[in-house]
């Protein structure tokens, strides 16, 4: 076994294999018996691998997930063990724990919420009277609206964190975080109905079966979440992220729009000069002027750029458009735009504009059988100084009608 650990192909075969076999029903304590030493000096990065090539070589991400919490639990003793020690190697780099500490606070009431929420189920399970029931519902019901924060917690992860890590190529294992995360959301979702339910009715016999079958595995998936978060994922970030990206985390932790740290945005504009394209650097992220055009003119609404000397400066050319424009408006004052009754109008939404009296203004229209929401927004800059008027037109007819919800989910449907 030792000379199979000091071989890094071996080692990395035999632990896809360990995995394989687990997708095969494989007995956990069996598994542990027979690769004790080496299962014994797994870490989170190397898990994170294996989910990797597994992933790459055609396993699917659903299926990895469904049997996520197996893997750790064959992982779980090496994974307690190598903790401290990755935590000792890098709590000398004071960017890296500031820039975690707020995730593992939020996991910290997390925990809590989770502990208090069993304790009130036990109660309810021992309650006897309506008005006993009644009162634990109401704190059950509290702290359950509390624990629907965390959605706000794995959302951080998902748009902060799990980019970071694939710009190293794992995607992996944070895409079966992001189907777990998903998982959670949806028990939770079910939880709030139970209680719903539950609410203005004696303790019955469902509700206890919907505790069991619904409310406690709930519990238990969030409080595997935040172990695999502890154990696996802020190791395996800790282990990859450089400086300068821990303290760009930092700063998108409390300003998830913060425009301070660009320079991943100039490496891009750099690569795009480097094969003969003229990239813009953004406020986020990098653009060719080609990618602008493109992207203007495939927007499902109409718009209109007047700049801060009433000019008209652009407007987009999409597939379909509202208002007739010609070429020949731009650099058109924007009063001359409109017929000489509206004129008027125009000018007081300009000066409310100007003056900061306003920053937006709406209408709406029904042309010959189409809704059209029309709505000028004053454009401002980070100094707030008035630096023109956008106009945007879209047709809201078919939006009127939506009802209920069609989910990325129903695509195929």
């Amino acid at each position: 076994m030792s000379e199979l650990i000091d071989n890094r192909k071996h080692r990395q075969e035999t632990l896809k294999g360990i995995i394989r076999d687990l997708h095969a029903d494989a007995n956990i304590e069996d598994i542990k018996d027979r690769f004790g030493e080496l299962l014994d000096q797994v870490g989170a990065a190397e898990i994170a691998d294996i989910e990797q090539a597994l992933i790459n070589e055609g396993l699917p991400v659903e299926e990895v997930q469904k049997l996520c919490d197996v893997h750790v639990a064959v992982f779980k003793e090496s994974l307690d063990k190598q903790f401290d020690a990755v935590v000792a190697k890098t709590e000398q780099m004071s960017h890296v724990s500031k820039a975690l500490d707020p995730l593992r606070e939020e996991n910290k009431v997390i925990s809590k919420l989770v502990t208090e929420v069993e304790e009130i189920l036990t109660e309810i399970s021992e309650a006897e009277s309506g008005s006993d029931i009644e009162s634990l519902l109401a704190k059950w019901k509290d702290k359950h609206n509390e624990l629907l924060k965390v959605d706000q917690h794995y959302s951080k992860k998902e748009n902060i964190l799990f980019p970071y890590l694939e710009r190293y190529g794992i995607s992996g294992p944070s895409s079966v975080m992001w189907g777990t995360h998903d998982e959670i959301r949806a028990m939770l979702k079910d939880v709030t109905q139970v209680i719903a339910n539950a609410e203005g009715k004696p303790a019955s016999p469902q509700l206890s079966v919907e505790i069991g079958n619904l409310v406690l595995p709930a519990l238990n998936g969030i409080s595997e979440m935040v172990y695999k978060e502890e154990n696996i994922l802020f190791p395996l970030c800790m282990e990859t992220f450089t400086e300068d990206e821990w303290k760009e985390i930092t700063i998108q932790f409390d300003d998830p729009m913060a425009t301070t740290y660009r320079k991943r945005d100039s490496i891009a504009s750099a690569a795009l000069s480097g094969i003969g394209l003229q990239g813009i650097d953004l406020d986020v992220g990098v653009l060719t002027p080609e990618q602008i055009n493109l992207v203007l003119t495939h927007l499902p609404i109409d718009i209109t750029f007047v700049n801060e000397e009433d000019e008209v400066a652009y407007f987009s050319l999409g597939k379909e458009r509202f208002f007739e424009r010609t070429r020949a408006v731009i650099g058109r004052k924007v009063q001359f735009c409109h017929p000489p009754g509206s004129m008027g109008v125009v000018e007081q939404i300009l000066d409310d504009f100007k003056s900061g009296r306003k920053d937006s203004a709406e209408f709406w229209i029904n042309a010959q059988g189409t809704m059209l929401h029309i709505r000028y927004f004053a454009v401002r800059d980070n100094k707030g100084t008035y630096r023109g008027t956008l106009e945007v037109t879209q047709n809201i007819t078919e939006i009127q009608k939506l009802t209920g919800e069609k989910r990325i989910y129903d695509y195929e449907q």
